[in-house]
């Protein structure tokens, strides 16, 4: 029986990580990524295949799988972390931030407009914004580490969703990218950035966001 269970999962597994070739819009990947954010699905294209969110994350995933169904298909994220030493002797700092595509001009208005209004950084990028640098969100030894946003190419956007449905990955391209960082290091100041996700999800209708083109 155990056996025959194990190989139930695996057919499940593979049956449900098929749906991401179906995919055909912005909304169809923000469903399909907050079931792996849950553990529905064992992967998500653009990520090691069969690993789920990173575990400094797990107190983030209702936000984050809100987030993804309301609309904002979140690709990268990260909660704050006070300063302290590494694994490698150097002090590391982390600001809480969260990256994501959005394509409906409501509610990128509103995340836009929240996040400034609470003082975050952000920023806005589509494929056409090549000047766009990204933000800095992880110190190392003093020195910029991981950085969440900047410009990505055709190539490179192809690269995070291999597999995906053709109509979805079209909705990739139409959509804007929006990353919101808190302005400082350390908790106190990363609280903002999931209080100001939390207020703007929790207003979109329950069927999640549009695929109107925010352009």
């Amino acid at each position: 029986m155990k056996i025959r269970l194990s190989f139930l999962e695996r057919l499940l597994e593979r049956r449900l990580d098929r749906r991401w070739k179906t995919a055909a819009t912005l909304a169809d990947l923000g469903d399909l990524m907050a079931l792996w954010l849950e553990g529905e699905i064992a992967s998500w294209p653009g990520y090691a295949p069969g690993y789920g969110p990173d575990e400094e994350t797990r107190e983030l995933i209702p936000t984050l799988a809100a987030a993804n169904r309301a609309g904002y298909v979140t690709v990268a994220s990260q909660p704050a972390v006070d300063p302290e030493v590494g694994f490698d002797g150097q002090i590391w700092q982390q600001k809480a931030a969260v990256e994501g595509f959005v394509r409906d001009r409501n509610l990128l208005r509103d995340l836009v407009d929240a996040a400034y209004e609470a003082g975050l950084d952000v920023e806005v990028a589509d494929t056409l914004d090549t000047g766009e640098r990204g933000i800095v969100v992880t110190l190392r030894g003093g020195e910029p580490y991981t950085g969440f946003g900047g410009y990505l190419n055709g190539a490179e956007l192809r690269g995070m969703w291999p597999g995906i449905g053709s109509g979805a990955l079209d909705d990739v391209f139409r959509s804007v990218r929006i990353t919101l960082a808190a302005p400082e290091y350390g908790a106190a100041a990363g609280a903002r950035v999931w209080q100001v996700l939390e207020s703007v999800i929790s207003r979109v209708p329950a069927a999640g966001g549009t695929t109107s083109d925010p352009r």
